[in-house]
Parts: C-alpha cells; sequence; structure tokens
C-alpha cells in the first residue's frame, strides 16, 4: 500500500475504531457501569482507543483491533442483555458512521442537479468539484467503506468479535466454555485472514460484502 492510500485510509480507521470503542464505552457507562470511563475511555480521544500494533495491522494488512473497553459484569442490571448491548454499540456506531459519509457523497454527487436554477452555481460547482475538494470526497468515500467494513466484520460471530459476545449472550455456556472458546478464536481469526491474504482466496467475504453494501446506497458508482 502507498503513501497516497494510507493518507486517504488514516482519518476514516482513526475515526471509525475511536467512535467505535466510545460507544462500546458510553453503553457500558448507560447501563450502569463506571469501569470505562474511569478509564478514560468515554472519550473522542483517538490516544484512548488505539492499539498501536493493531493500528498498524489495519494499515499494513487490512485488519486489525483498538483496545478492548473493559466493563464490571456485577454493575449490570442484567449481565447477558447488558452485555449484547455493549456488543452491538461498537458496530452499530460503525453503520451510523457510514451512512452519515455516504449522505455527504450522495449530496456531492446531486449538486449539479439541486443548483441547476441557481445564478451561483458555476461559483459553487467550481469549488466543490476542485480538484482539493474531490480529494476531500475520495477520503470521505474511504471513510464510508473502511467504517462498513468495521461493522460487517464486527458482527462476524467469530470470537474475539462483537458478533461473538452476541451471540454468546443468548446461549447459556458456563463462563469458563466461553473462556476457552475466546482464547482460541483469536489465533484461529488471525490464520484464516493470514491464509486468505496469502492465497488470494475468498475465506471470510468483507470486501465483497462492503462492496456491495456501496454498490446499493451509491448507484452512481456502478
Amino acid at each position: 500500500m502507498n503513501m497516497r492510500n494510507i493518507l486517504f485510509l488514516l482519518p476514516g480507521i482513526l475515526i471509525g475504531l475511536t467512535v467505535h470503542e466510545f460507544c462500546h464505552a458510553l453503553a457500558a457507562y448507560l447501563l450502569g457501569d463506571n469501569t470505562a470511563k474511569e478509564q478514560g475511555r468515554l472519550s473522542f480521544n483517538p490516544i484512548k482507543h488505539i492499539d498501536i500494533v493493531g493500528f498498524l495491522f489495519i494499515v499494513i494488512a487490512g485488519f486489525g483491533w483498538a483496545k478492548p473497553v473493559q466493563f464490571n459484569p456485577e454493575n449490570l442490571k442484567s449481565y447477558r442483555r447488558d452485555k449484547a448491548i455493549i456488543a452491538a454499540a461498537g458496530p452499530v456506531s460503525n453503520l451510523v458512521l457510514a451512512l452519515i459519509f455516504v449522505a455527504m457523497l450522495r449530496g456531492w454527487m446531486t449538486l449539479p442537479g439541486l443548483l441547476a436554477s441557481s445564478p451561483r452555481a458555476e461559483f459553487i460547482l467550481s469549488v466543490v468539484y476542485s480538484s482539493s475538494f474531490i480529494v476531500f470526497m475520495q477520503g470521505v468515500y474511504s471513510a464510508a467503506m473502511i467504517n462498513l467494513g468495521l461493522c460487517v466484520f464486527n458482527l462476524l460471530p467469530l470470537p474475539p468479535l462483537d458478533g461473538s459476545h452476541i451471540v454468546f449472550s443468548g446461549l447459556n455456556l458456563k463462563p469458563e466454555t466461553e473462556r476457552n472458546i475466546m482464547k482460541i478464536g483469536m489465533p484461529l481469526l488471525f490464520i484464516t485472514i493470514i491464509v486468505q491474504n496469502r492465497l488470494d482466496i475468498t475465506i471470510i467475504p468483507i470486501g465483497k460484502i462492503v462492496n456491495a453494501l456501496l454498490r446499493f446506497l451509491l448507484p452512481m458508482t456502478g
């Protein structure tokens, strides 16, 4: 990946990971647990959430992680329900962000039609379709793609992703059994992604799902 592509991806990655983890922390706080707040995770400061190694993996390998948000189960009124809500808060936040970025893109694409009868149309269009603004909108497109990817990826029911916590919340598993599954989940997920990248085969079709969603949300992109 060249430096130009990395610069396009960085804002979307930072925003996506920060809001994702903030919303985990916010959900836990609203459900009665102060653990994440006391650890400084109820913040929009990326430094509070970014794991350096996980961040580098995202930039270099296309997948990675942030610092997990911790919570105390004893502070939750309904452990299984609240655990699922806390887990879902992250991916849902990424979906909301993606839709915001998509709305910006759709507005930009439809601007010529909206300004057809405006006397200042030529000036406004010269600004919003200038080379610098186009670069900005390319960054917005990248942010939409990244946040859709974070949403889809984290909803997979594979340990230790958020989707697995949601699924486990609906199962009557012993805590020890759940911990054992989580222990083997991370290595298996890593191996799967590495094999997929090395052999150029599709095992977890995140890219295809994200591209399909973008084509649906942004039909003008083809």
